[in-house]
């Protein structure tokens, strides 16, 4: 019985982002998932700066035990003309608050590395909740070939189904910005959710909620 009460352990793969630095804030708040590790990818921003968020929300947050694997600065086909969103996040992915920059570092291992020895160590156990590209998913599959069947699930933000993309009429931004990453994880035998915007736009930022955000008192809410 107690096993079903075990909070989920999460890897967070990450392009903070605005909305990323919510869906972290949110995990963090949580009792039903442990935040285990997070993993930073280009996407809102550059790998650099997504790494360098994510470190800063962990400061904010008083988590910095979790450690930060800083993971591709290229797509999965070594391709280097990357689709950042800084004219939507600000140059500095957090809405140009220019917050100084984190005290701590990513760890040395890189974010595939990380993600396949964690799956290693906890078969089955594991959920990657990826919220960018999926590059670095898309290597951990490629670096460990029992990579697959170890990790519990992999859950994506990402995908247009039955509706028009974000980017093109075709495509949502984070299966555009490494398509060929998208396929090898698609296909890779794994237990995947995708969370496409035909269900994330159907979520909506209230006034009231808005209010609510306004009014609090702290930092991390």
């Amino acid at each position: 019985m107690a096993a079903e009460t075990e909070p989920k352990k999460i890897i967070i793969d990450t392009d903070p982002g605005i909305d990323d630095a919510m869906a972290i804030f949110l995990a963090l708040q949580s009792p039903e998932v442990e935040v285990i590790g997070l993993t930073t990818i280009f996407g809102n921003v550059y790998t650099t700066l997504a790494t360098r968020n994510a470190l800063h929300l962990l400061e904010v947050a008083g988590r910095t035990d979790i450690p930060v694997a800083e993971g591709s600065h290229v797509t999965s086909t070594n391709g280097t003309k990357l689709r950042v969103a800084d004219f939507v996040h600000g140059v500095d992915g957090l809405g140009n608050q220019n917050f100084p920059p984190p005290k701590g570092k990513p760890i040395e291992e890189s974010a595939a590395s990380f993600l396949v020895h964690q799956a290693k160590v906890n078969p089955g156990k594991v959920t990657v909740v990826a919220l960018g590209p999926l590059t670095n998913i898309a290597l951990a599959i490629q670096l460990d070939p029992e990579f697959a069947k170890n990790i519990g699930q992999i859950l994506i933000l990402g995908g247009a189904f039955a509706v028009n993309g974000n980017v093109n009429p075709a495509a949502e931004a984070n299966i555009f910005g490494d398509p060929e990453a998208a396929d090898v994880v698609f296909t890779s035998g794994a237990d995947v959710l995708a969370v496409g915007i035909n269900v994330t736009h159907q979520v909506v930022l209230t006034e009231s909620d808005r209010e609510k955000l306004a009014s609090s008192n702290g930092k991390f809410v």
